[in-house]
């Protein structure tokens, strides 16, 4: 079992080019990806995407990569020769105009002069840069699902604890089940003798009422259902590839049937502990949102 929450990060310097990709990752229901990266890393965005969602299934996952060059690559000389044409012009005017300075304007003073040259890197080779990208982020994702995996065998014990926990609440429940209609039988007797007093009652009807109410508030399949739901459960989480969507609806699935159980439920004692059995149910439902 995996977490959906957890952090994982990646360095790799190849040829004087150092790459970190940083990956945080938090629940959410698909996998949805936020990704911060330098322009010139754009042609690897799929490689990106397609890596992560090869080991991530949901969750949202904000990527951050930053990249640094450090390489001694070819590099060339633009030339602004329209900027360097105005700026002769400009220096020629001058010179007629104040025909009593000396001119010194040369070709070195031109060269000198802001954006008129400019150093230009040769471009990125954008197979490297895949490559450099591919490698980074599979590391940085093995080391987000390590954590990921530490995190889910805690949430997997949690799990298992709990459904400990409404296991014994149901078996509670199916021993005091038989009980509650001969408590009832035994109230709607006394009500009806001391509504009566000495007066004879259709000891019939009396039987028809009772067995009305054992229909109406047998729970028996609710009992059996939810019995059939822990053990799936348990089935679940002991699979390598347990999905937080399937534990996901198998919780409603035992909600549903702890809320029937309440509903029929004529019995304080027995609807203490459909409810203590509710409230276990909603503590794994909040920790299964946390399962991949």
């Amino acid at each position: 079992m995996y977490s959906m929450t957890g952090y994982g990060k990646a360095n790799v310097v190849c040829e004087g080019r150092e790459l970190t990709i940083e990956l945080k990752a938090v629940n959410h229901r698909f996998l949805d990806l936020n990704i911060k990266m330098p322009k010139i890393f754009s042609c690897c965005e799929d490689i990106l995407r397609k890596t992560i969602a090869q080991n991530v299934s949901r969750g949202h996952i904000d990527v951050y990569v930053n990249y640094s060059d450090k390489s001694e690559k070819e590099k060339h000389v633009d030339i602004d020769f329209g900027l360097a044409a105005g700026y002769v012009e400009a220096a020629r005017q001058l010179a007629e105009k104040f025909k009593g300075i000396q001119n010194d304007f040369t070709l070195n003073s031109l060269m000198r002069i802001p954006d008129v040259l400019k150093a230009v890197a040769s471009e990125e080779d954008e197979e490297f840069l895949k490559s450099l990208v591919s490698k980074t982020v599979s590391i940085a994702c093995d080391d987000l699902n390590e954590m990921r995996r530490f995190e889910g065998e805690k949430i997997k014990d949690d799990l298992l604890s709990r459904i400990d926990n409404v296991e014994n609440f149901v078996v509670q429940i199916k021993e005091k089940a038989p009980d509650v209609a001969e408590e009832y039988s035994e109230k709607l007797k006394i009500r009806i003798s001391e509504a009566l007093a000495d007066v004879d009652y259709d000891e019939s009807k009396f039987l028809n009422e009772v067995a009305f109410f054992i229909d109406k508030s047998n729970i028996d399949e609710e009992i059996a259902r939810l019995f059939s739901h822990v053990s799936h459960f348990r089935q679940l989480i002991g699979e390598d590839d347990c999905a937080g969507r399937k534990l996901d609806f198998l919780v409603q699935e035992l909600n549903r049937e702890a809320n029937t159980i309440c509903s029929k439920s004529n019995n304080a004692q027995l609807n203490s502990i459909a409810l203590s059995l509710k409230n276990e149910i909603e503590k794994i439902r909040e920790q299964v949102q946390n399962a991949e």
